[in-house]
């Protein structure tokens, strides 16, 4: 079995080979349990399996909000591959790394089929391993000439940072809202990546109402705190989410119907990522 620790991890998922894995991966599609969820001494852990062709891939990860008091990142990930047809152990693979660059991708991912073209300026949110990425992430697939990174020593308003900003990734741990929907600008993108537990919120409804919304897959209506609220007070219904990423990869769902529209984006990432991630690594090998 080979084993890839973060280093190498990190080398054979550079975004400009990642966001186009992914995209492949979601058009194709995967067989995809739902995702084991088990609350832990104030933390949340996930079993997330996924197989397509001759891989199965496992990841576990554990997510410990308390973790910065303690010096320590909020999150832990391990990510194991295996022959589909044999069971036979393949690789094992840094799960942080996998977890940051394919969350970033996927955000990367759908910003290149939402985001108006003339978009430049990015808001941050967020100083976290997934929110360092992201620049990144988005340059690979946007003209990006501006980053402002907010977090909550920054000193920076938010208020004044989302009103000036094109597209705002949110990447935090919150439990209330940052984002308010009064302060975006007509036509700018709202990448939502945090709230992944009915708990956790990034954006008020007011961030939903009259937007264009999507979500990397549709379990997404039923793990996060942004979307499961709005809908429960009917600032919209699960039937006006316009699309999904496998829908975007596949060219079946619509698009912005106007320039002024704003696009919001929801993920609560999905083990087809981490299986895209790992089979390029493991091809890196």
């Amino acid at each position: 079995m080979k084993t890839f620790d973060a280093a190498r991890t990190r080398a054979a998922l550079s975004f400009d080979r990642l966001v186009p894995a992914l995209a492949r991966a979601f058009a194709d599609g995967a067989e995809v349990p739902p995702r084991h969820v088990h609350a832990l001494n104030g933390g949340t852990v996930l079993i997330m399996p996924a197989w397509q062709g001759r891989f199965l891939g496992i990841k576990t990860i554990n997510i410990f909000p308390g973790n910065a008091a303690r010096g320590l990142p909020g999150l832990f990930a391990t990510y194991l591959l295996y022959d589909a047809t044999t069971g036979e152990p393949l690789a094992q693979i840094d799960g942080n790394e996998i977890t940051a660059r394919r969350t970033a991708a996927a955000s990367a991912l759908a910003a290149s089929k939402l985001v108006r073209p003339e978009a430049r300026r990015l808001l941050v949110i967020g100083r976290g391993r997934v929110g360092s990425l992201l620049p990144e992430a988005y340059r690979a697939v946007l003209p990006i000439d501006t980053v402002t990174v907010w977090h909550r020593g920054s000193g920076l308003s938010l208020e004044h940072a989302v009103r000036e900003a094109d597209i705002v990734s949110c990447a935090t741990l919150s439990e209330a809202p940052l984002v308010r929907g009064e302060w975006l600008r007509p036509g700018s993108h709202v990448d939502l990546i945090g709230s992944f537990t009915p708990r956790m919120r990034e954006a008020d409804d007011a961030c939903f109402a009259g937007a264009a919304i999507y979500v990397d897959t549709e379990e997404a209506l039923v793990k996060s705190g942004d979307l499961i609220g709005p809908i429960a007070r009917g600032v919209f219904t699960p039937a006006d989410v316009r699309g999904t990423l496998a829908t975007l990869c596949r060219g079946t769902a619509p698009g912005t119907s106007h320039a002024g529209e704003r696009t919001v984006f929801k993920s609560v990432g999905t083990a087809l990522e981490d299986l895209a991630a790992a089979m390029l690594v493991f091809a890196a090998g």
